[in-house]
């Protein structure tokens, strides 16, 4: 699938795509200095990274409040961010990132492209419990660990939305030994062998 089929499937407006191009021009510029992405993966940002972060949000109903954890580069949740300023205006964007340079390219990217986000420099197991009816991470830890993050930051009702590669169900399995979740497998568009895990109901086993 080429990039003009994937932003076709994923339905972004000509208005969220010009945000895109300007996040796009953020990351280039920082990426030499601060190493947000890999430099490999910046050759193919709009599929590796751009469009298999858009594919999160389709994953569920905007909440009132999305948390994305570990933000770094800022996939998930600053893409996320960006799609909701045209399409759930309303929601509240909270992105938990330890590092200093990071949270300051987060927050620069943010005015950059004209969308409200809130930027906790913080250790994700330290910071404040988020009550989050959605909570997104991506490529930041195995699920055990995820799911200890879930706990402290979702409410009870919320959705934790983690892309995992192929390898997803031997996670699953392990995850299970020590954790109870509902856990269903949304296909990647951009990855044929990933998905995007969307789990509820966390509760220690």
């Amino acid at each position: 699938m080429n990039l003009e089929q994937i932003f076709g499937a994923l339905d972004v407006s000509r208005e969220t795509m010009l945000r895109l191009e300007a996040f796009e021009k953020v990351i280039r510029k920082w990426n030499p200095r601060i190493n947000l992405v890999s430099k490999a993966s910046l050759e193919n940002l709009w599929t590796r990274h751009i469009a298999d972060s858009v594919q999160i949000f389709r994953c569920t109903d905007a909440p009132s409040h999305w948390v994305d954890i570990g933000s770094g580069g800022g996939f998930p949740g600053l893409i996320v961010a960006i799609i909701a300023a045209e399409e759930a205006p309303g929601m509240r964007m909270t992105l938990i990132e330890s590092d200093q340079r990071k949270s300051a390219f987060l927050r620069t990217s943010a005015r950059e492209c004209g969308v409200a986000v809130n930027v906790l420099t913080q250790r994700i197991e330290k910071a404040e419990p988020q009550q989050a009816g959605v909570l997104s991470a991506r490529a930041l830890a195995d699920l055990p660990m995820l799911l200890e993050f879930s706990e402290r930051h979702l409410e009870r009702d919320g959705v934790a939305l983690f892309p995992k590669g192929e390898r997803w169900k031997k996670e699953v399995d392990n995850a299970r030994q020590r954790w109870q979740f509902n856990a269903e497998p949304v296909k990647s568009l951009t990855e044929p062998e990933a998905v995007i895990l969307k789990i509820w109901g966390v509760a220690r086993v």
